[in-house]
């Protein structure tokens, strides 16, 4: 058995990122950019006001009370062609343009309006309320660099910027393979003696988490002839995931029938738990990751290994997230020579610090407290054991947040 960061790097040494594809900005978010991003104009393109109320010279209101005659009315999108001169202002609404002339904005509260004349009565000085030109950012700014996987405000940055269109890697395309004659998909007829399969529908929605396509492809049976005609339906995916079949019983099919059609094993087994018989290779060329048929299994070798061969094939870089960390809520015993990684819930200790609580029993058989876990507690081989308060490091699943 090799170690799980011998195995994550064996994984993730032969990938690629995917080629490059043009996306309008409104479909980007989730994606990973492909090229360093510019910005087409400057924000904001002219000095503009930032509140509602009237455009003056700094020097007519050094002074106040002042009395100044209001010459123009100046709602954002419009402009004022003339220039203010001394004694008089424009009424202006935020995100107007400042008229020439005038260098401050006095608040609407600070004023007193009769007709075509403005009293004010608090004074503003040069820049008060003014957005200057390019206070954000000039065209020419790159702000968005390569390998950047874009959130809603990247897109809304993307949009200020004028780059209606985005160059992105594509959408790793997943091909999704289980095995074996006791499942039965839900909702379908199930026999005597069979289960109802998650792997393949959790798989599915794991890889949609992590911004790929996933294709499935079907549930192969214990047959080897079933198993290689299915098994050829993942042939010009990006990465072709198994669940189950590849332990050591007579009926875990998937690596002595796919040998004989192509598939190059690196590796197989892993020191962890759960997760040992996990298996890397290609089969016809395509990248492939076998995952055990445990249910539990599956989603955690998922996390430590299909999300980051994911990431890698999305453009995204290598470690690119710090270790999190979270302070242990109950007492740990010493581990084994198998790295453990135990579901837990996270909470807020009294003092406000991150903690994490273990489920009691981690039976890799059960599927619902994997569903209430918020992270992964990471045990190293032969870690000694911890009283509660000792600092643990954590892995949290995708799209999860941590408590308030």
């Amino acid at each position: 058995m090799i170690s799980v960061e011998e195995a994550l790097a064996r994984l993730l040494a032969p990938l690629e990122a995917l080629s490059a594809e043009q996306v309008s900005v409104a479909d980007a978010v989730g994606r990973v950019l492909a090229e360093d991003v510019a910005a087409r104009r400057t924000q904001p393109p002219f000095a503009v006001s930032a509140m509602d109320g009237y455009a003056v010279r700094a020097e007519d209101v050094a002074r106040v009370p002042a009395s100044l005659r209001i010459i123009a009315e100046i709602p954002a999108g419009a402009g004022f062609a003339g220039t203010i001169c001394t004694g008089e202002a424009a009424r202006i609404f935020t995100g107007a343009p400042l008229p020439a002339g005038a260098d401050a904005i006095v608040i609407q509260e600070d004023t007193e309006r009769d007709g075509d004349w403005v009293e004010v009565k608090e004074g503003a000085p040069k820049g008060r309320y003014v957005r200057r030109a390019g206070l954000d950012f000039a065209e020419g700014d790159v702000l968005l660099q390569a390998g950047c996987r874009l959130t809603p405000r990247h897109i809304g940055l993307a949009a200020a910027m004028n780059r209606p269109w985005l160059f992105v890697h594509r959408r790793p395309r997943v091909g999704i393979l289980s095995t074996g004659d006791e499942i039965v998909m839900p909702g379908d007829p199930i026999g005597p003696h069979q289960i109802v399969s998650s792997n393949a529908l959790a798989l599915a929605a794991f890889v949609t988490a992590c911004g790929g396509v996933p294709i499935l492809v079907g549930n192969a049976p214990d047959d080897p002839d079933a198993l290689r005609h299915i098994a050829a339906a993942a042939q010009g995916t990006d990465l072709f995931v198994t669940t189950g079949g590849v332990s050591v019983g007579e009926h875990d099919l998937v690596r002595d029938v796919l040998s004989e059609e192509g598939l190059a094993i690196d590796f197989w087994q892993i020191a962890m738990r759960p997760g040992k018989p996990l298996m890397v290779g290609r089969y016809r060329g395509v990248p492939m990751l076998g995952l055990p048929g445990n249910p539990v299994s599956t989603l955690v070798c998922s996390l430590l290994f299909l999300k980051p061969a994911l990431e890698k094939l999305s453009g995204l870089p290598e470690n690119s997230e710090p270790q999190a960390m979270a302070r242990l809520g109950v007492a740990l015993k010493q581990n084994d020579r198998r790295q453990d990684y135990l579901r837990a819930r996270l909470q807020r200790a009294p003092d406000g610090a991150l903690e994490v609580v273990p489920f009691e029993v981690q039976d890799s058989s059960m599927m619902r407290p994997l569903a209430a876990s918020d992270c992964l507690v990471i045990r190293p081989p032969h870690a000694p054991a911890l009283a509660a308060g000792s600092e643990v490091p954590i892995i949290t699943f995708p799209g999860g947040a941590l408590p308030l």
